[in-house]
């Protein structure tokens, strides 16, 4: 038995016939001190845990083990289900599986309380994920995001302007939050061993750098970061029908890229790009 009591992880694997699925991004973590090192990192406390993706459970064991007082998994593939609701029984009311497909589930509707979230994300949709859940209205109902990603996103969330990792999702993840890479876990800690390192990153809501409309800020930088090496003046023709204005408007030379401009830049854009657009007649002014 393991220290919680239930069977060791990969004996519950061999006992339901489990094997990683490619095609849905799956990796087994079976070391139970990294797991706990990732529970721990969550902070387990009276507030819900929302886990996507869980597979067999083995950062759900580490969170109960570690004092969470209800943890909710959201889970796509069904052949986990004798896996989790072991741990169920185990924990009796302090854990909710939910089958179904996170990208499609609106995390707020699951409890009533606000709630933090925690995965091991499957490779393939840990960025869709995580822009769907910086897009919620702000404050979040989210209190923390803890989550694992392939080594080059987690650079590319924390990326400072004018490196080579910055980009659309470090300006719309810091422009109001706190983001740090707490600790790396090497390939062979996961079965099968995947061809990169991952690494485990906190997010923390904060009050945004300048309010402006996530909407706009979104626009602005898949427009900037579309083609990398285009100048601000060319990248934004798509969204703007006179960039050079807005560029002058808020100070920004219109030969500069979008990698070389702070996330405080980006919003003044945001905000001056509201502005323009507010100005614009309708279809019914034009007379």
């Amino acid at each position: 038995m393991s220290e919680d009591g239930l069977p060791p992880l990969r004996d519950v694997i061999r006992a339901e016939n489990l094997q990683a699925n490619k095609a849905l991004g799956q990796n087994f973590l079976f070391d139970l001190n990294l797991t706990r090192r990732i529970a721990r990192s969550v902070t387990p406390s009276s507030r819900p845990i929302i886990e996507i993706g869980p597979g067999p459970g083995a950062l759900t064991r580490a969170l109960l083990m570690e004092g969470a007082q209800k943890v909710i998994c959201i889970e796509a593939d069904q052949r986990f289900a004798g896996a989790l609701t072991q741990i169920q029984d185990h924990y009796p009311g302090k854990l909710e599986i939910l089958f179904s497909d996170a990208l499609k589930c609106d995390l707020d509707t699951l409890t009533d309380e606000p709630y933090d979230i925690a995965a091991n994300l499957p490779y393939n949709i840990g960025t869709p994920l995580l822009v769907s859940w910086l897009e919620k209205p702000w404050p979040p109902k989210w209190k923390s995001l803890t989550l694992m990603f392939q080594r080059e996103v987690a650079q590319r969330l924390t990326a400072e302007h004018n490196t080579k990792s910055y980009g659309r999702l470090s300006v719309l993840t810091q422009w109001r939050n706190q983001c740090e890479i707490l600790f790396d876990i090497p390939p062979e800690a996961f079965v099968p061993p995947p061809k990169i390192t991952s690494s485990v990153v906190k997010i923390t809501p904060m009050m945004p750098i300048q309010d402006v409309s996530q909407k706009n800020l979104s626009r602005l930088t898949a427009a900037a970061f579309n083609q990398r090496r285009k100048m601000l003046r060319s990248s934004l023709k798509p969204i703007c029908s006179n960039p050079q204005t807005l560029l002058l408007q808020s100070g920004i030379e219109e030969t500069r890229r979008g990698e070389s401009l702070s996330i405080d830049e980006f919003c003044t854009l945001a905000s001056n790009y509201e502005t323009i657009i507010s100005a614009q007649p309708t279809e019914g002014d034009v007379k």
